[in-house]
């Protein structure tokens, strides 16, 4: 289990273009990585288009912003152009970085159990150490909730 203090763990991962990431490349930089379960979904969709919103804010504090999901890099395009969102999002369908961070597990919605992406987001420093982790996302002011701490 990750905790505030860590050394963020390393990922290499395609975003919609099949550029590939990886938290080395975000050395020197502020980055708000964050997890979420599925494109086009309603708290999903809030989540993103709260951070599109406040992005102006969070880049002028130094902040990069990753969204992370298992979706396909094709519903990742389709989540970005209907909702113009200014940052990549990263397509972990072998789900390495949800399991590297900890994030997936068992999930209950509406009685149902099962296995999914849990919400969760991990503000980084500019030497990979985590600054920040919010377990509890308020998908309507998630970017206050960054800029806060």
């Amino acid at each position: 289990m990750l905790k505030i203090g860590d050394k963020a763990p390393n990922f290499v991962a395609e975003d919609q273009f099949g550029k590939k990431h990886s938290l080395t490349d975000y050395k020197g930089k502020k980055l708000i990585l964050y997890f979420y379960p599925k494109d086009l979904t309603p708290g999903c969709t809030l989540q993103a288009c709260n951070l599109r919103d406040k992005f102006k804010e969070l880049t002028s504090a130094g902040y990069v912003v990753l969204g992370v999901s298992a979706d396909t890099q094709k519903k990742h395009v389709q989540f970005i152009e209907k909702h113009q969102l200014p940052f990549s999002l990263l397509a972990d369908v072998d789900k390495k970085m949800v399991n590297l961070y900890g994030v997936w597990g068992q999930k209950k919605f509406m009685g149902r159990i099962f296995d999914g992406i849990h919400r969760k987001t991990f503000v980084i420093d500019e030497n990979g150490i985590i600054q920040n982790i919010i377990d509890k996302v308020d998908t309507k002011n998630h970017a206050q909730q960054v800029l806060n701490k």
